[in-house]
C-alpha cells in the first residue's frame, strides 16, 4: 500500500510530523513502512517563466532566442522548440545565481549556462518528459515540444513548478499484513496515524445533492449466491468523458495507480481511500435492466477488460446482465460494458464478495488484480454504502455528470458486530504491563472499539480481533513495545523432561542400537498394494485403514496399521542397491482406526485413529531366526518382562509358517517375529532369508517392571544335572522348560538348551532335546539326595504332563 502524505492530511494533521518520525512511529504500532520517497525533490530550480519576447537566432534557421520573466529576473534562452509563442507560460529550468545552485531535471540530468551557436543560453524550457511526467499525467500535453501551462493550471512566473503542477509530495510504502485489509486505504491508515500520534480524526460524510429521478427506472439487482454478500449500486446519467483534474491525477499518481479518465479515476481513487474496490458499467452496454450476481456456467467465455478471453467455471462468480456477464465479481470488469468516450449513463458497483472465492478464480484465470489482492483478504461489507456515496460525490465535484436519486443496497444478512470480554488484569498479565482499565479503554476507543462495562465492541472492519489476546496486541502495539520494562519472569515454573514413556523408547533405542540396528524413518502412509505384496488377503483385518482425504496421490493416501510393508520396502531398497546385508529397526507409528467418535482441537466431531508406536526390526544376511528372537528376548530383559513365552504362529501369511512365533505375556500378544515367507520374498529383490519382527512399544511398556532388584552373589555352590528328553516333534522347548519351572522345584535356578537331535536312531515323529540343568540351595550345599529328588520331580512333572521320556 503506498500513501501519500498530501492525501492522508485530509483525515488527520501530521503537518508537523517528520517524515522519518512518521514511518518509525507508524511502524512501531504494526503499519510497517517498508520505504518512503520525496516526489519532486529531485526536480530543483524548475520555475514557471513567461516568454515576453522571441527572436530569430542570427546563426541558426531551427533556433529563436527567447526572452523568458523567471519571477527573479528576466534570462535568455536559446531552443529549438517550435510551440512556444510570446505570452506563453512555460517549464524553465535554470540557475537563478549563476553557478552557484544546481538545476536538475528529473532523471538526475543538470543544466548550466552555456552558448548555443555563440548565443548565451541561461538555462531550458522543460517538456513532460524531461518532469517525469507521461501523457496520463498530462493528457493533452506535447509529447514532442515544451509543456505550455496556460490552459493547464493557474500559475505566475518563478512559481515552482513542482508546486504548480502538484508534484510535491511524500509516498510512503506500507507492509500490510493479511489480517489488516482495513489499513490498505487512506482511511485506515489515517486511523492508525491518528492513534499514533495522538490527533483527532475527521471522516467527512458523503454528501450528494442528486439530480433528481429514480434509479428503478434504469436497473434492479438481485443476488443469486451467497459469495456475495452485499451489493451497492447508483445510477450517473448524462456523464461527461473527459480527464480528471490535476490534483486528483497527481494525488493516484503518488498512489502508483495510472489515470485514465474521470469516471474511471473515481472509482480508482474511492477504492484506494476507502479501501472499497469499485467499478462502472457503461448502461448502454447492459441488455435488459437487472443485473445478477450468480455463478458462471462451465466453459463460458468472458473477455475481460484486458482483451483477453477467460474461459470461467461453476465455481466462479460474476455480474451478468439478462444475457451475458459483464464482469467477474471481485477480479475485472468486461470489455463489453467498459467506460468509452462516448458513454453517457454509467453504473457504479460497490460490491462486497467473499474472499476465498475471489482468491480461487483470480489464481485459476491467473489475473491477480488489485481488486482481488484486497477482496481475497476479507473487506468490510459496511463499507460499500459509504464508498458508492464518495464516488457520487465526487462526480458532482468534478461535474462527470449527475447523479440519478436513490441507491440499490441488497444486503441478504446484515453483518453482526462481534463482542469480545474485556479483560484488564488478564491483559495485564499476559503483557507484563501494568495499565488501568481506563488507559486501556481510551486506547482501544480510539482505535474504534467501543467498550461498555466487561463487553468490547469489535467494529466492523476489524474481523481479526476475536479474542483476549487480540485486544491484548491492540493495546501494546498503542501503548508501544519499547516501553514495556525488563522484570523476571514471575509464572510459575515446571522443570521440563521426558516423559516415562519417551524415556522407555529413547532406552530402547539406544538398546537396538547396541545390538547393532541401524535406525531408520520412513511415511506414516504406504501405498495400500503393499499389504497385498506382503501377502495379507483381502479379507484381512490389517487391510481396515484410514484414508487421507486430500493426499498427494494414490501412494501417499492409506495410513499404515502395521510397519512391516515399511520396514520390508527399506530392506528391499537395500538389496536392490547391492548391499550384502542390511540390519534395521525403526519406531513406526501407525493408525488402527476405531468407532468411538471423539471431538479434535478444532471442536468438529471426527472419528480419529488409535495411534501407536510399533518396534519394527529387520535384518538379511546378518543373522537367522535365533538372532532376531534373541534381540527380542533383549528387549523383553529390558523392560523386566521375564514370563512372556515364546508361541509358534503358523498363520500369518507374512511369515515362514515354520519360522514365525508370536511374543504372549498371559493373553496379551506383544509381538510376533520371524522368517519371511518364500512366496513374499519372490515379491522383492530378496536372494536370502529375510527376518522381521513387529512389537507392540505400549503394550511393553504397560507390562515393564523397571525396578531394579538386586541379588546377592550365591555362597553356596551349585549341582548342575544333564539330561536328553525324548518327546513329540509337535512339543515346543519352550512348552519342556515351562513344564519343568512349575514342577515344584525351589531349588531351580537355571535351565539351558544346548541340543536337539532328529535321527534314525528315534523312532518317527520323535526328538531328542538335551538340557543342562542348574540347581542351588540359598541357604546350605546341596546333597546328591537332594539333588537326586529334585531331578527325579522335574522329571516326573514332563512324564506326567507330556509324555516325554528319558534318552537312553
Amino acid at each position: 500500500m503506498i500513501l501519500s502524505l498530501n492525501w492522508l492530511k485530509d483525515f488527520v494533521d501530521v503537518t508537523d510530523v517528520d517524515v522519518k518520525k512518521f514511518c518509525d512511529d507508524m511502524t512501531h504500532t504494526g503499519s510497517k513502512v517498508e520505504q518512503f520517497e520525496l516526489l519532486g525533490e529531485e526536480i530543483q530550480n524548475v520555475k514557471v517563466g513567461l516568454i515576453e519576447k522571441i527572436e530569430q537566432h542570427p546563426d541558426a534557421e531551427r533556433l529563436v532566442i527567447c526572452q523568458v520573466n523567471a519571477g527573479e529576473k528576466t534570462i535568455q534562452i536559446v531552443t529549438a522548440a517550435k510551440n512556444v509563442f510570446e505570452g506563453a507560460l512555460v517549464p524553465v529550468c535554470y540557475c537563478p545565481d549563476g553557478e552557484k545552485r544546481v538545476a536538475k531535471l528529473a532523471g538526475g540530468m543538470e543544466i548550466k549556462t552555456g552558448k548555443l551557436r555563440g548565443v548565451l543560453s541561461e538555462g531550458m524550457f522543460c517538456s513532460i518528459a524531461e518532469l517525469g511526467l507521461d501523457l496520463h499525467d498530462m493528457p493533452g500535453a506535447p509529447t514532442d515540444g515544451i509543456l505550455i501551462l496556460n490552459d493547464i493550471v493557474e500559475c505566475k512566473p518563478g512559481d515552482d513548478i513542482c508546486d504548480v503542477l502538484k508534484m510535491r509530495d511524500t509516498a510512503v510504502e506500507f507492509e500490510i499484513t493479511p489480517n489488516r485489509p482495513d489499513c490498505l486505504s487512506v482511511i485506515g491508515l489515517a486511523r492508525e496515524a491518528a492513534v499514533t500520534f495522538d490527533r483527532n480524526l475527521t471522516i467527512p460524510a458523503p454528501v450528494i445533492k442528486g439530480a433528481g429521478g429514480d434509479l428503478r427506472d434504469y436497473v434492479s439487482v438481485s443476488i443469486e449466491s451467497d459469495k456475495c454478500s452485499r451489493y451497492c449500486a447508483k445510477v450517473v446519467k448524462n456523464v461527461k468523458i473527459a480527464p480528471s483534474p490535476l490534483w486528483m491525477r497527481m494525488r493516484l499518481r503518488a498512489a502508483g495507480v495510472r489515470p485514465i479518465n474521470n469516471i474511471v479515476d473515481i472509482t480508482n481513487y474511492v477504492m484506494i481511500e476507502y479501501g472499497q474496490p469499485m467499478h462502472a458499467f457503461d448502461y448502454a452496454c447492459l441488455d435488459g435492466s437487472h443485473i445478477t450476481v450468480r455463478t458462471a456456467e462451465d466453459g463460458e467465455i468472458f473477455k475481460t477488460l484486458d482483451n483477453t478471453d477467460r474461459t470461467l467455471s461453476s465455481d466462479m462468480l460474476v455480474i451478468a446482465d439478462s444475457k451475458k456477464p459483464v464482469g467477474i465479481a471481485g477480479v475485472m470488469g468486461g470489455a463489453n460494458s467498459e467506460i468509452k468516450d462516448d458513454t453517457a449513463t454509467v453504473v457504479f458497483e460497490s460490491a462486497c464478495f467473499d474472499g476465498a472465492s475471489v482468491r480461487i478464480t483470480a489464481k485459476k484465470l491467473g489475473m491477480r488484480t488489485e481488486s482481488s489482492s484486497r477482496f481475497e483478504k476479507g473487506l468490510d461489507c459496511e463499507n460499500c454504502m459509504g464508498a458508492v456515496e464518495r464516488a457520487c460525490q465526487l462526480v458532482e465535484l468534478l461535474g462527470a455528470g449527475e447523479v440519478v436519486g436513490g441507491t440499490i443496497d441488497v444486503y441478504p444478512v446484515k453483518k453482526p458486530l462481534a463482542t469480545v470480554a474485556f479483560e484488564p488484569e488478564k491483559i495485564n498479565r499476559f503483557l507484563g504491563i501494568f495499565l488501568s482499565p481506563d488507559e486501556m479503554k481510551k486506547t482501544l476507543e480510539k482505535l474504534e472499539f467501543k467498550v461498555e462495562g466487561s463487553v468490547i465492541t469489535v467494529p466492523s472492519f476489524r474481523d481479526d480481533v476475536r479474542c483476549m489476546n487480540d485486544v491484548a496486541e491492540e493495546v501494546v502495539r498503542i501503548y508501544g513495545y519499547n516501553n514495556i520494562a525488563s522484570s523476571s519472569i514471575v509464572a510459575s515454573m515446571t522443570q521440563g523432561g521426558m516423559s516415562d514413556s519417551r524415556v522407555f523408547r529413547e532406552e530402547m533405542s539406544d538398546l537396538l542400537c547396541g545390538l547393532g540396528l541401524n535406525e531408520i524413518y520412513s511415511f506414516s502412509f504406504i501405498p495400500a498394494r503393499l499389504y497385498t505384496k506382503c501377502g495379507m488377503a483381502e479379507d484381512d483385518v490389517r487391510r481396515k485403514s484410514v484414508e487421507i482425504a486430500n493426499p498427494f496421490g494414490e501412494d501417499t493416501k492409506t495410513m499404515r496399521t502395521t510397519s512391516i510393508p515399511s520396514m520390508l520396502e527399506v530392506l528391499d531398497l537395500n538389496s536392490s542397491r547391492n548391499a550384502k546385508s542390511a540390519s534395521l529397526y525403526e519406531m513406526a507409528k501407525v493408525f488402527i482406526p476405531r468407532e468411538n467418535v471423539v471431538t479434535n482441537i478444532h471442536g468438529l466431531e471426527g472419528t480419529l485413529p488409535d495411534e501407536r508406536i510399533k518396534i519394527s526390526i529387520g535384518f538379511y544376511g546378518a543373522g537367522d531366526f535365533f538372532r532376531m528372537k534373541g534381540i527380542c528376548e533383549e528387549i523383553l530383559k529390558k523392560a523386566g518382562i521375564k514370563t512372556a513365552k515364546y508361541v509358534a504362529n503358523q498363520s500369518d501369511p507374512t511369515f515362514h509358517p515354520g519360522r514365525c512365533a508370536d511374543i504372549v505375556l498371559g493373553d496379551t500378544v506383544l509381538g510376533t517375529f520371524g522368517e519371511l515367507h518364500p512366496v513374499v520374498a519372490e515379491n522383492y529383490t530378496f536372494s536370502c532369508p529375510v527376518y522381521v519382527a513387529e512389537l507392540d512399544l505400549a503394550l511393553i511398556f504397560e507390562n515393564s517392571s523397571l525396578e531394579k532388584e538386586y541379588t546377592p552373589l550365591p555362597k553356596f555352590p551349585a549341582v548342575t544335572r544333564d539330561f536328553s528328553l525324548v518327546c513329540d516333534e509337535e512339543t515346543e522347548v519352550g512348552t519342556l522348560e515351562e513344564t519343568m519351572r512349575m514342577g515344584g522345584v525351589k531349588i531351580l535356578e537355571n535351565i539351558t538348551l544346548f541340543d536337539v537331535y532328529r535321527g534314525s536312531q528315534l523312532p518317527t515323529g520323535k526328538k531328542s532335546v538335551s538340557f543342562s540343568v542348574t540347581l542351588r540351595s540359598p541357604d546350605h550345599t546341596l546333597t546328591v539326595e537332594e539333588a537326586d529328588k529334585a531331578t527325579k520331580k522335574i522329571l516326573g512333572a514332563l512324564e506326567h504332563n507330556l509324555g516325554v521320556t528319558i534318552r537312553s
